[in-house]
């Protein structure tokens, strides 16, 4: 039995990695440096790309904000142990070593909760730098991939030499090797 397809979307990467792809195996027209594109599937590609962008970064928003609930909650969490410590310390000041251990354990919790916040801070900056980073690098070389694309097409045609040319299009010469415009075939007489 084959295993279960992954019918998730591709990510905002993987679809401009994509049109990078198809704009790198595109074939040259016959006898031309000209490249064929297909525009329809490029542009639903990156209009594809940019529509998942935003999804992107409202995730990376979301860990964002579920860091500061973190922080918030551990904040409460470390505020309500350092609470009840001060309680047990005012009930219990014959027994100072209860007082020491709770406002020891408050502190270690204190710090826990420092640490731990001070590193789902930094995953969540890692990780948005990273995705912005690959963005970066994948918007410069389809950049770059489009702007050599739209130097090619702005090559202008070689200049007739002898100034004839087909009437309409400019830059082409007219052969007259079998008698030019005025010449007949035998199919041509009536």
């Amino acid at each position: 039995m084959p295993p279960p397809e992954d019918h998730t979307p591709p990510d905002t990467e993987a679809l401009l990695r994509r049109v990078i792809e198809i704009v790198n195996n595109a074939r040259t027209l016959p006898m031309s440096n000209t490249i064929r594109l297909t525009k329809d599937e490029i542009q639903e590609l990156l209009e594809e790309a940019l529509d998942r962008l935003p999804e992107e970064l409202k995730r990376a928003r979301w860990m964002l904000k579920e860091r500061d609930e973190f922080l918030a909650k551990t904040r409460r969490d470390a505020e309500d142990i350092l609470e009840q410590a001060r309680v047990a310390a005012e009930r219990m000041v014959q027994r100072t070593e209860i007082v020491r251990e709770a406002a020891h354990t408050a502190s270690r919790v204190v710090d826990d909760a420092r640490d731990e916040s001070s590193r789902l801070r930094l995953e969540a900056e890692d990780y948005c730098d990273q995705k912005l980073a690959a963005f970066e690098v994948v918007l410069d070389r389809t950049i770059k991939t489009v702007a050599a694309g739209r130097e090619k097409l702005s090559v202008t045609p070689p200049p007739v030499l002898d100034g004839r040319g087909v009437p309409g299009i400019p830059g082409t010469q007219v052969d007259d090797t079998f008698g030019g415009e005025d010449a007949f075939f035998d199919q041509d007489r009536s």
